[in-house]
């Protein structure tokens, strides 16, 4: 990265938000990672576009991350620019029965403020440890709730033309861990969720259910990317993992959950090659054991 480019970043961007050789361990929940060569935590639109105008000018290879809850980044790091949809990007409105979230908000925040507005179909979410924009982009999910349950339009970024979009929720093609956005040149910049007005005790009462079975079932204790795979059809990927004996099994500081064997955790000082070699395993044993090809959930940079 030259010189020059480094200087045109920190005119769009303030100089403490853009970072050198910024450990990307510090922005993943797995907790591993190698350095970016630039890392910049966008505060608005504006400053998005003119970036990915700038890097796109010059051929700069950059990837988009929001809370890096479902990002497994290589030890080597990425030779480019990470660009942040995090904290400085994360205003949430409520206007009667509808929310508008920017995509470095964080779910479990969107949820608190759906409880405080008596607003309901958000509880599903309360517990994700993503952002809105991760969220969106994969059509997450749990407990029987996706986000294309109460998404009514979503606010893009396209890269090609740096121009930008909304699009209703039919027209994000929304599928099981998918969305249009994982095809197209398209960066979530926010997005706009239709719920329903309900009793403020029985969302909290929801709330609270999904939590206490969060906390049952989970490894929360660990750094993870939540649950490793997609959900195989007609099987359940855990399951799958636990018949074939391998809950516990071990690389190095990586190990396949004792308490849910669909969690790859970092058990501790785990590098991501740990990691990596742990998924191809369980990968290969499974397809031995039973012919079903486990597809990863988590995005592999």
């Amino acid at each position: 990265m030259t010189e020059q480019i480094l200087n045109k970043l920190r005119e769009i961007a303030d100089s403490e938000r853009v970072l050198i050789n910024e450990s990307m361990s510090k922005h993943t929940t797995f907790k591993v990672g190698g350095p970016a060569d630039i890392f910049i935590s966008i505060k608005d639109t504006k400053e998005a576009i003119e970036i990915i105008r700038l890097l796109c000018d010059f051929n700069i290879p950059y990837f988009i991350i929001g809370n890096g809850s479902n990002l497994l980044v290589k030890d080597e790091g990425y030779r480019g620019v990470i660009i942040e949809l995090g904290k400085h990007f994360s205003s949430i409105e409520v206007n009667e029965n509808t929310i508008t979230a920017d995509a470095g908000a964080l779910l479990v925040k969107v949820a608190n403020e759906a409880y405080k507005a008596s607003l309901s179909g958000f509880e599903f979410a309360s517990g994700i440890p993503g952002s809105v924009g991760g969220g969106v982009f994969m059509n997450a999910g749990a407990y029987g709730g996706e986000m294309k349950d109460i998404v009514e339009s979503v606010t893009l970024l396209n890269t090609k033309s740096c121009e930008i979009t909304v699009k209703s929720c039919s027209e994000m093609e929304f599928a099981y861990r998918y969305s249009i956005a994982k095809k197209e040149p398209l960066i979530i910049l926010s997005a706009k969720f239709n719920l329903t007005h309900s009793d403020k005790e029985s969302i909290k009462e929801k709330m609270d259910n999904l939590k206490a079975l969060r906390v049952e079932k989970q490894p929360l204790e660990y750094p993870s990317a939540g649950s490793t795979f997609k959900r195989p059809e007609g099987y359940f990927a855990g399951k799958l993992i636990q018949d074939a004996g391998l809950k516990g099994y071990t690389v190095g500081g990586a190990m396949v959950s004792e308490k849910h064997s669909g969690f790859v955790i970092n058990k501790g000082n785990a590098t991501a090659s740990d990691i990596l070699t742990l998924i191809s395993d369980v990968q290969r044993i499974v397809y031995e054991k039973f012919e079903v090809r486990l597809e990863t959930e988590v995005c592999m940079l």
